[in-house]
């Protein structure tokens, strides 16, 4: 895995980091935050910028929740059912996301990332649940940002021990669920104080 990962990084570089990250987004199997883990260590010893990695990783991440944004536009549910399969995406996991984004709404863009299974569909869901692309690109964009800065911390804290980087990709998930439940119970309950409030005034 190293030494692969060595010679993608240190022959397609900056440009390699956007295409494996919007085609992993996308559908394609990539280890992704694998991918971010061992980015982080290659800028901790030196072998890339810190701030041209980012770069890269947010462009690669937003480019590809974009183009899956237009597939679902575009093709809609259809499409997906189809071809689902071929990205180990089931009928199970499209419905369970559904549900997440009945329950909570854009939320599911920003936290979304740091689901496997559920980053490679939630724009496609999005789009179909006919959320507009200013408000996709919002929530979508910030968690992009959000998700490679966490993994390429990751990998400039572990420095040569990144292989180990499994352990604590399964517990910032875990963190990452918690604090989206957290964050949709706030939203609920103050969307619910707002509207009693509104209700009594009309009153």
């Amino acid at each position: 895995m190293d030494h692969n990962l060595d010679s993608f990084i240190g022959q397609y570089g900056y440009v390699g980091i956007i295409l494996a990250l919007a085609g992993g987004i996308v559908g394609l199997p990539i280890p992704d935050e694998l991918l971010l883990t061992f980015i982080g260590y290659s800028v901790s010893q030196g072998r890339l910028t810190y701030v041209m990695a980012l770069g890269s990783a947010f462009i690669g991440s937003i480019t590809g929740i974009t183009i899956s944004y237009f597939i679902g536009l575009k093709l809609g549910l259809p499409f997906l059912k189809k071809f689902g399969p071929i990205m180990y995406i089931t009928e199970e996991r499209i419905e369970f996301t559904r549900r997440l984004f009945q329950r909570w709404g854009v939320l599911v863009l920003f936290f979304g990332y740091f689901i496997p299974g559920i980053r490679q569909i939630s724009a496609i869901i999005a789009a179909i649940s006919h959320i507009s692309f200013r408000k996709f690109a919002l929530y979508a964009y910030s968690g992009g940002l959000v998700w490679s800065i966490t993994f390429l911390a990751l990998g400039q804290f572990l420095g040569k021990s990144w292989l180990q980087a499994e352990q604590y990709i399964d517990e910032i998930m875990l963190y990452a669920i918690g604090l989206f439940v957290l964050v949709g119970f706030i939203v609920f309950t103050t969307r619910l104080i707002f509207f009693r409030s509104e209700k009594a005034k009309a009153r």
